[in-house]
């Protein structure tokens, strides 16, 4: 298994199925996330986005491949070791009603994991968690409410105090602006970013928006059926995709003007010929492709850059040829 040294999280052909005879939900994703990087990861509704974080988190099995934080595998350790891992990564869930604990005060919360992870009596948890709360801008009387006390986004700051509070180096953050309003998803983006800057934070941020992606990340990783079809720099990605896949995404992004019209081509309807999930041959999105040609529906596409050298690949036969920009 081969791993960046200078990564903090390398993902190395991961693979999770609910089954044995079921098709894999990620197949085969292998990437990097460097210190103070933010990774986006972007793609459509049920292409494995969420199955590959609680993967990486141990949360779900991953029957191949590895997770490597820091230098350790964590497929290949205990129960208990994971659980001692997790301070060093932690997860923003995307349901800020579903994610807290009704039946327990902010403080309970923000507590529970000063105490278990770094010993601090509980005498001086006040003051920490007075600390964790302006820094994601809440006052210190917010400590001794209910998650039902809360609007939606203020329950998400929450939940983003309560990751920081292990003092981790790598966050996962799972849609975590989908369930808010616009208005407060640009609040919580910031403050996602301030953190990023002021804290030197990892984070692997995942959306099925291009245009929030676009504005927190540093790289841009797309994702289709299982597989990351197309990674790098955000510049890159949005002003000279290499996939298909990722052209009909930047094309549906919404424009706020009437007069703009949409020139480059949007992917078909879904139909009873699109390929499934898991099929043996030939590219998973040569079925709804544009570019289509006969070889796509016979060879899989390897995930590599047009030249040896660059940063910047895609999982396409034709990107050589293609100008999808």
């Amino acid at each position: 298994m081969t791993t960046s040294p200078c990564a903090i999280l390398s993902v190395v052909n991961c693979s999770v199925s609910f089954g044995a005879k079921k098709p894999r939900v990620v197949d085969s994703v292998s990437f990097d996330l460097h210190p103070h990087e933010v990774l986006g990861l972007v793609g459509e509704s049920g292409c494995g986005k969420t199955t590959l974080s609680r993967a990486i988190m141990g949360l779900q099995a991953a029957q191949n491949g590895g997770v490597v934080l820091l230098g350790t595998d964590l497929t290949k350790q205990t129960a208990g070791q994971v659980r001692k891992s997790r301070s060093a990564m932690q997860m923003i869930f995307q349901d800020p009603y579903a994610s807290l604990n009704p039946r327990m005060t902010v403080f309970d919360m923000l507590c529970e994991p000063l105490r278990f992870h770094h010993k601090i009596p509980r005498a001086d948890c006040p003051r920490e968690i007075a600390n964790l709360l302006e820094r994601v801008g809440l006052d210190s009387a917010s400590m001794r409410k209910f998650p039902h006390e809360f609007s939606g986004g203020q329950r998400q700051r929450i939940a983003i105090a309560r990751a920081l509070a292990v003092r981790p180096k790598l966050i996962i953050a799972d849609e975590p602006v989908s369930a808010l309003d616009v208005s407060v998803q640009a609040q919580i983006l910031n403050l996602l970013s301030d953190l990023r800057k002021d804290i030197g934070l990892a984070m692997l941020f995942i959306s099925h928006d291009l245009s929030v992606v676009g504005y927190i990340s540093d790289r841009i990783a797309v994702m289709f059926k299982g597989k990351i079809v197309e990674i790098g720099s955000c510049d890159e990605v949005f002003k000279a995709p290499l996939h298909p896949y990722t052209q009909a995404l930047l094309a549906a992004i919404p424009v706020a003007d009437p007069d703009h019209s949409y020139t480059a081509p949007l992917p078909p309807a879904f139909t009873d010929q699109t390929s499934p999930r898991g099929i043996n041959s030939g590219c998973p999105y040569a079925a709804r492709c544009h570019y289509a040609i006969s070889e796509c529906f016979k060879n899989i596409p390897v995930l590599e850059p047009i030249s040896s050298g660059e940063a910047h690949q895609a999982a396409c036969i034709r990107k050589r040829e293609l100008k999808l920009f």
